[in-house]
């Protein structure tokens, strides 16, 4: 019989998980099922990361998760250079520790280098070798912004595309935005240098896929395969999920898809129950898997976003129910479908906690409002 077949026994016969099971497992372990009296760097570590495409998500998303959390919290992380902002998981901006700003860079690099693939036609005659040290003497003499990068490169190298340039510089070191970039209510523009240089100490080599494994799963699982490899953005993961089978649980969700965890990795009872959460845009509760309906109920499927812009949503009972946003002083909360009485009060509780967290210089208003439907085809949260 081979591997292959053994494999499939194996799950067919494996305990099944259904969305709520694989739900309140996810939740426990992204801290929102309920807050954590972890400290923000323990939090930033034990999640790998935050979602940082702006400035604000990775303030939201400690907010809805650590007990005690201000924002300054974070922003001292920032200044004292223990958290910083780097290019890594699916090509994302992340807010990682500084120990996996090197690490976590290292890992998903091979992800990085494949992206140049997309920039060829920009980069005839040059040498990617000299680009990067060219880059690295640069961007750690003093922090560029990449229109500086596009400009000093694209007279290195003037038959190029000078965008194409800046960004195979970001694909091939792994730059860090400095501060103030990054801290909390206060402006500066991007300004990149090395994560080395930022941090003061050299990377080491890549870690072993299979602590990262782990790492994930711990902060997202029980989950498959094809999950990690969409959180990552690798692909190739199924050899390491093999080599620490023996060590792992296996499970299938309804659908038969074969999903490990860690033996002592909590998963509560389905009927748990899971209070209102705020999150910001980019949330990786709602990205960190391929199959995301342990999230986003098939009915909402797709209503956190509109083409590549995604929106600030809140949970009811553990699932996406809605979005949010901010008119001025008025926090505006749309549903997806019907609220009970209960539900409403709960929500809008919720929401007067995080201003009071993240905003408590200015008296707010809350008002519900119809949720608008544009669905993006094809996206699955």
């Amino acid at each position: 019989m081979t591997n292959s077949s053994v494999r499939k026994r194996g799950a067919a016969s494996a305990p099944v998980l259904d969305a709520r099971a694989l739900n309140r497992a996810t939740l426990d372990r992204q801290l929102l099922l309920r807050r954590s009296e972890r400290s923000a760097l323990d939090a930033v570590r034990h999640l790998l990361g935050l979602q940082a495409q702006n400035v604000e998500p990775p303030y939201h998303a400690l907010a809805a998760r650590l007990d005690g959390f201000a924002p300054e919290q974070l922003s001292t992380l920032m200044a004292g250079r223990e958290v910083a902002r780097i290019v890594t998981l699916r090509s994302t901006l992340h807010t990682h520790t500084a120990d996996d700003c090197l690490a976590l860079r290292t890992f998903v690099q091979p992800a990085r280098t494949r992206e140049l693939a997309a920039f060829r036609a920009g980069l005839t005659g040059v040498d990617l070798d000299r680009l990067a040290a060219l880059g690295r003497e640069l961007v750690e003499t003093e922090p560029r912004t990449m229109a500086q990068l596009r400009r000093i490169l694209g007279a290195e190298w003037p038959a190029a595309d000078p965008q194409a340039l800046a960004v195979a510089a970001r694909c091939l070191l792994p730059l860090v935005q400095v501060t103030p970039r990054g801290m909390w209510g206060v402006s500066g523009q991007v300004a990149l240098t090395t994560a080395e240089h930022w941090l003061g100490r050299p990377a080491g080599p890549a870690p072993a896929p299979e602590s990262v494994v782990r790492r994930y799963l711990a902060a997202f699982g029980p989950a498959s395969v094809r999950d990690m490899q969409t959180w990552a953005g690798l692909t190739r993961l199924r050899d390491t999920f093999e080599r620490l089978r023996p060590e792992l649980l296996t499970f299938r969700d309804p659908r038969g898809t074969e999903l490990f965890d860690l033996p002592d990795a909590p998963r509560p009872d389905p009927a748990t129950p899971a209070p209102p959460r705020f999150l910001p845009e980019y949330d990786n509760l709602l990205l960190a898997h391929a199959d995301r309906t342990r999230v986003v109920p098939a009915a909402h499927r797709g209503r956190n976003r509109q083409g590549n812009q995604a929106h600030r949503t809140f949970l009811v009972d553990g699932f996406l129910a809605g979005l949010w946003r901010l008119d001025g002083a008025t926090l505006v909360i749309e549903p997806f479908g019907k609220l009970t009485g209960a539900q409403r009060e709960e929500v809008a509780e919720e929401g007067r906690r995080m201003l009071r967290v993240l905003r408590p210089e200015a008296a707010h208003d809350i008002r519900f409002a119809a949720a608008a439907r544009h669905n993006t085809p094809g996206d699955q949260g």
